[in-house]
């Protein structure tokens, strides 16, 4: 809706521009310049939109002062040469009109017209900024919304019954055969109730308390597994403290064990960061009534996430095969 409205102001401004410099002094004043006024129309919206869409994205940085010079001479640049071609070389050659006179050198031309051209600059530069805030507005509210979302997925996760019931059942035989893997069991599954009803509150979290989790998850879910040696896990962290939003990961490996093949195959799971660039692989196979199965709405959140939080700054790419699944991230986690 937001963005519709800013359609609404472009049209109007426009119109209040033509009526302004090209019409009323047409109609009203008879102005014997009106070629001249409807050559410096075309040539403002060119060179508003250049700077709209082109100039201010690609080369505007608030926090740099002379990148915001190069924008503005980069967008006069586009207005002078715009202008000079229509009004000094494409009216000459046709019908023998034009706005300066002949002998007028270029570099007086261009400083000339770095004054003119300032206003479509400044207009546009504005526009430009009212549609970066509606757009940060939309993201952030996406944002909000995805974030809930995924707290709701953990939350399932935290209270699933049959989740809970199955890890302390293999805990309880544990004790009850006084294994000494018992009090390890415990407390995996203490962290990873802890992540679910403390970690989920923040923006962020580090590294390795996402994987932290992953790990605990595995440690649980390996007490139900007959061949454990199966899950082929590969860790090379070298920068534990690196932020990541909390539960980018997770579903993944949730998704894997839900719909994964544990009789006979297991899964492998990759994880390194180097360059402090995350880089997360995993395949398992999928079970045989879940061939036709689609990956779940955790993981179709996960993407949206991604987009949000990460925008060009992440690859993934899922194979979905009627056997396997496979899942390829990559994050960068720079503080750029």
């Amino acid at each position: 809706m937001k963005i519709n409205k800013l359609l609404y102001l472009h049209i109007f401004f426009w119109s209040i521009y033509i009526v302004g410099s090209v019409l009323i002094p047409y109609f009203v004043y008879n102005s014997p310049n009106t070629i001249f006024n409807v050559t410096f129309f075309i040539t403002s919206i060119i060179c508003f939109y250049f700077n709209y869409f082109v100039v201010v994205p690609k080369f505007f940085d608030g926090d740099k002062i002379y990148k915001s010079v190069i924008v503005f001479f980069l967008s006069a640049s586009c207005f002078v040469c715009v202008r000079y071609f229509m009004e000094e070389w494409f009216l000459p050659t046709f019908f023998g009109i034009r706005n300066y006179a002949k002998e007028t050198p270029f570099i007086y031309y261009y400083f000339d017209n770095i004054f003119y051209s300032s206003t479509t600059i400044f207009i546009s530069t504005t526009f430009w900024f009212f549609r970066y805030f509606i757009k940060t507005e939309v993201e952030k509210t996406e944002l909000v919304k995805a974030r809930k979302n995924a707290e709701l997925q953990a939350l399932k996760t935290q209270i699933n019954p049959h989740f809970i019931f199955n890890s302390l059942n293999n805990i309880y035989s544990l004790v009850y055969q006084k294994s000494d893997s018992a009090l390890p069991a415990i407390e995996e599954l203490s962290k990873l109730l802890r992540y679910t009803t403390k970690d989920l509150e923040k923006d962020v979290i580090s590294l390795d308390k996402e994987i932290g989790y992953i790990d605990s998850l595995t440690a649980l879910e390996k007490l139900r597994i007959k061949n454990p040696e199966l899950l082929m896990i590969e860790k090379n962290i070298n920068h534990p403290t690196l932020k990541i939003s909390p539960m980018i990961l997770v579903p993944f490996v949730e998704n894997a064990f839900k719909h994964g093949d544990f009789r006979n195959k297991g899964f492998e799971m990759k994880l390194s960061d180097d360059n402090q660039i995350l880089h997360f692989y995993l395949l398992n196979y999928k079970k045989e009534r879940m061939k036709d199965s689609l990956s779940g709405i955790g993981i179709e959140n996960v993407k949206k996430r991604l987009e949000i939080l990460y925008p060009k700054k992440y690859e993934l790419n899922i194979k979905n095969t009627e056997t396997e699944f496979i899942v390829d991230l990559k994050i960068n986690l720079r503080n750029e």
